[in-house]
C-alpha cells in the first residue's frame, strides 16, 4: 500500500504541475488573442456567451477530463484561455488530478506487477507478449500511415 500511495503522490504533484501549467499558458493565449488583431472576433456577443458559459459551467468539465486520455490538456487550455476564475478552477484541478493519481497508479503498479512475474516465471511467454504488442502497435502505426497517404475521394473528384 505504501508503494501506491508514494505512486499517488508522485503522479498527484506531476498531474497539479502539468494541468495548471496548461491552465497558465491558456490563460496567456487568450490575454494575447485579446491584445491581438483577433481582439474583434474574441468581443462578439456569441463569443463572450460561450465564455461566460465555460466560465460558469466549466469546472465539472475539467475535473472530468482527468478521466478521459487526450481531452485533458485541451480542457485545461481552454479553461485558462477563456478566463475560468481560480475559485471554480483549483476544486477542478484538485479532484480531477486525484482521481487521475489513484487511477494510473493503482492501475499502473498491477500492470507491472503482473508482467514482473509473468517474465519472472514464464520469460518466453511474457518476450512473446511483449513482442506482439510492439508488432500490433507497429503495424497501427503503419496503417494509419498508408491511409492517410490516400488522396481522398473529395480529392480524386476534382481532379476529374
Amino acid at each position: 500500500m505504501n508503494k501506491i500511495a508514494l505512486t499517488a503522490g508522485a503522479l498527484y504533484a506531476i498531474v497539479l504541475l502539468r494541468a495548471g501549467g496548461t491552465f497558465a499558458v491558456g490563460w496567456l493565449a487568450g490575454a494575447g488573442a485579446r491584445r491581438s488583431r483577433f481582439a474583434g472576433r474574441i468581443s462578439s456577443v456569441k463569443f463572450r456567451r460561450a465564455e461566460k458559459a465555460i466560465q460558469r459551467w466549466g469546472a465539472p468539465v475539467v475535473a472530468v477530463s482527468f478521466l478521459t486520455v487526450g481531452f485533458q490538456t485541451a480542457a485545461n487550455f481552454l479553461a485558462g484561455s477563456m478566463r475560468m476564475p481560480l475559485p471554480r478552477y483549483l476544486p477542478a484541478l484538485f479532484l480531477g488530478g486525484a482521481a487521475w493519481a489513484l487511477i494510473y497508479a493503482t492501475a499502473g503498479i498491477g500492470v507491472l506487477e503482473v508482467l514482473g512475474r509473468l517474465f519472472a516465471e514464464q520469460t518466453a511467454l511474457g518476450v512473446s507478449v511483449v513482442a506482439a504488442l510492439l508488432l500490433a502497435a507497429c503495424g497501427l502505426v503503419v496503417y494509419r500511415r498508408s491511409r492517410a497517404a490516400l488522396p481522398s475521394r473529395d480529392a480524386a473528384v476534382e481532379e476529374a
